[in-house]
C-alpha cells in the first residue's frame, strides 16, 4: 500500500522555482531516505507535506486519498508528525509536560497529565522509547530529547514520521540506538522519511532513496540496488570523490602549543577544563566530542576571541597567557587564520555583499584602504580572484553574501582565511549543512594546506570527517580531553565511546556491542 503520494508539487518563491512538477510515492511501513544538495529542493518539499507550505499546484494523497493540508495542524490529523533537526522542546517542562503540550485535553491538567503518562509508558514498551517521563527535557542527554520527540509526534497519531538530519548531535552509539528504533516503528507499521546528507547512514537503514537536483526529483533508487557512490553522481550530476585523497603526512615543529588552557564562564562554570594539545606544521589535528562540550571554547580562545582564565597559548613563538591575553587581530597578526563554526552569527555579514564579507578581518590592511577611503577596486579584484581560486558560485563580488547557497558562503570564508596561507589554520564544522560537492572540495583544501606546511586544528562533529582528514585525533568531554588517538587506529566505536566519557577497552570487554557492525556504519573510515 503507497501511504505517500505526491503527484506535480510545484511550488516557487518569486522567480525560484523551489519544486518543479514533483512526483514521489513511498510505501506504507517503510524508511524512505530523500537527499539531495544545498538548495535541491527537498526541505521544501517536506514542508510543504506538513503543512509549513503549500504548493503552488499538485495533489497531497494520504493511504490513497486526496489531502489537502493547509497547515501543521492538518498535517498532525493527517497522521503526519515531523521531528525536526533543532528540537522543539521547553527545558523546564518535563517530559509529560512537552507531550501534552497543546493537546493538554481541557482547563484541568491533572487528568490530562495522567492520560499523557499512562500513553507514554504504551509507547515506551512498544517502540523501545525507553525516557524518564517526569525527568526535565533541558537535563537529558540529546539521545533522550530526540526521543522526546518522536514520542509526541506518536502521541498525536503520527503513522508517517519525517526526521530532519536527525544524527547531526548524536554519538555514533546514539545514533545505531536511534536506527533501532526507527527499525521498531518500521515494524509497528508507521513509515518514515529520513532527510540526511550521509549516504552512509541512507544505504545502512533505508529501503528506498529519491534524490532530487535543482528543484526536480532525478531518481528513485531502492536501497539495494544501489551504491554511495551512485547516489552521490545523481546528487550533484557528476562523479564524486567520497574518500579524501591524501598522502601520508610530514610533521614538523609544533607551530601550535597549549597547556594547561582553562575557561571560565560568566556563570562561573569551566568551560575549558586545564587542557594541552600540540599542533605540528604539516599535520591536521582533529578534534572529536558531542557539540558542546569545550570545541567552541577551544576555537574561540585559540583565536582570541574569549580570554584564557588559567594556561598558556604558544603561537609560533609568541606565548598569550591570562595576564598577557592578545584579541584577534593580534592573533591574525600571528598568522592563525580562524573558519569560525556558525558561518551565518561569526563568518559573514549575511547584508554585506561577498566582497565586503571575503575582507572581513582584514580590512584594514593597507592594500584595502586609501587616504581616507577605502580602495573599492582592489576590494572586487581580491574577492573575484579568490572566487577564482575556491570555485565560489556565482564568481559575482557584488552579490550579497545572503544570497549564495551555504557550501558558497562556506567557500568565501574559506577563502578569506586560507589566501592568506596562515601558519595556523583552525577550522570548526568546515562542512556544516554544505552539499556532498562542496564538501568535497573543502576537504581537498584542507589537505592542500596541511602539505603546504600549516598547522591545521580541525573540529568537527562528524566522526567520518574527524576520521578522513585527522592525522591526530583528540576527543573531548565536559571541557576536557578524554583520549588522543593515532587516526590509523581510530574507529567510530572507539571514538564513540570516548565521547561518551567510557573506556574503550573496558567496554569492550564487557561485551558491548561494536558500534555500526549490525549496519557498517563505519565502512568508510
Amino acid at each position: 500500500m503507497i501511504a505517500i503520494e505526491l503527484r506535480g508539487i510545484n511550488k516557487s518563491f518569486g522567480p525560484v522555482h523551489a519544486n518543479k512538477n514533483v512526483a514521489l510515492n513511498i510505501e506504507k511501513g517503510t524508511i524512505h531516505g530523500i537527499i539531495g544538495e544545498n538548495g535541491a529542493g527537498k526541505s521544501t518539499l517536506m514542508s510543504i507535506l506538513y503543512g509549513f507550505y503549500q504548493a503552488d499546484s499538485g495533489d497531497i494523497l494520504i493511504n490513497g486519498e486526496i489531502t489537502k493540508i493547509h497547515g501543521s495542524d492538518e498535517a498532525i490529523a493527517a497522521g503526519i508528525g515531523m521531528v525536526h533537526q533543532h528540537f522543539m522542546l521547553i527545558d523546564p517542562f518535563t517530559v509529560v509536560e512537552n507531550v501534552m503540550l497543546g493537546a493538554e485535553g481541557g482547563a484541568l491538567l491533572d487528568k490530562g497529565i495522567d492520560k499523557t503518562r499512562e500513553e507514554l509508558e504504551r509507547l515506551k514498551r512498544e517502540y523501545g522509547l525507553n525516557v524518564p517521563v517526569d525527568a526535565l527535557a533541558g537535563e537529558l542527554p540529546v539521545g533522550l530529547q530526540q526521543r522526546v520527540e518522536i514520542l509526541k509526534a506518536l502521541y498525536r497519531g503520527a503513522q508517517i514520521l519525517i526526521l530532519d538530519e536527525p544524527t547531526g548531535v548524536l554519538t555514533p552509539q546514539e545514533t545505531d540506538q536511534l536506527f533501532r528504533i526507527l527499525d521498531a516503528l518500521k515494524e509497528q507499521g508507521v513509515t518514515v522519511i529520513l532527510i540526511t546528507h550521509k549516504l552512509q547512514e541512507i544505504m545502512a537503514v533505508t529501503d528506498g532513496v529519491s534524490v532530487m537536483r535543482g528543484g526536480e526529483m532525478v531518481a528513485h533508487r531502492k536501497t539495494s540496488e544501489t551504491s554511495k557512490e551512485e547516489l552521490a553522481e545523481l546528487m550533484v550530476g557528476r562523479k564524486v570523490l567520497l574518500k579524501v585523497d591524501k598522502e601520508e603526512a610530514h610533521p614538523q615543529d609544533a607551530a601550535l602549543k597549549v597547556e594547561g588552557l582553562s575557561v571560565i564562564g560568566a556563570d562561573g562554570v569551566a568551560r575549558l577544563d586545564n587542557v594541552s594539545l600540540s599542533v605540528r606544521r604539516g599535520e591536521i589535528v582533529g578534534v572529536a566530542g558531542v557539540s558542546g562540550n569545550g570545541q567552541s571554547e577551544l576555537l574561540a580562545a585559540l583565536s582570541g576571541i574569549v580570554k584564557p582564565s588559567k594556561g598558556s597559548i604558544a603561537i609560533n613563538g609568541t606565548t598569550v597567557t591570562a595576564d598577557s591575553p592578545l584579541d584577534a587581530a593580534a592573533f591574525r597578526d600571528l598568522g592563525v587564520g580562524h573558519v569560525p563554526e556558525d558561518r551565518h552569527r561569526m563568518g559573514l555579514v549575511t547584508a554585506f555583499t561577498a566582497d565586503e564579507s571575503a575582507i572581513l578581518g582584514y580590512h584594514r590592511d593597507e592594500t584595502f584602504n586609501g587616504p581616507i577611503l577605502m580602495k573599492r577596486a582592489a576590494i572586487i579584484e581580491d574577492c573575484a580572484q579568490k572566487m577564482a581560486d575556491f570555485d565560489v558560485r556565482p564568481p559575482t563580488p557584488g552579490l550579497k553574501s545572503a544570497n549564495f547557497s551555504g557550501g558558497n558562503q562556506q567557500k568565501i570564508v574559506l577563502a578569506r582565511e586560507m589566501a592568506r596561507k596562515p601558519k595556523v589554520l583552525l577550522v570548526g564544522q568546515p562542512t556544516r549543512g554544505v552539499d556532498i560537492g562542496a564538501i568535497e572540495y573543502i576537504h581537498k583544501n584542507l589537505v592542500a594546506m596541511r602539505d603546504a606546511g600549516a598547522a591545521v586544528l580541525l573540529v568537527s562533529v562528524e566522526l567520518e570527517e574527524i576520521m578522513s582528514l585527522s592525522d591526530r585525533i583528540l576527543v573531548m568531554f565536559e571541557g576536557r580531553i578524554v583520549g588522543e588517538v593515532d587516526a590509523k587506529d581510530a574507529n567510530e566505536r572507539m571514538l564513540g565511546l570516548m565521547m561518551a566519557n567510557a573506556n574503550p577497552e573496558t567496554e569492550s570487554a564487557a561485551g558491548q556491542e561494536p558500534v555500526g557492525e549490525q549496519r557498517n556504519l563505519g565502512a568508510e573510515a
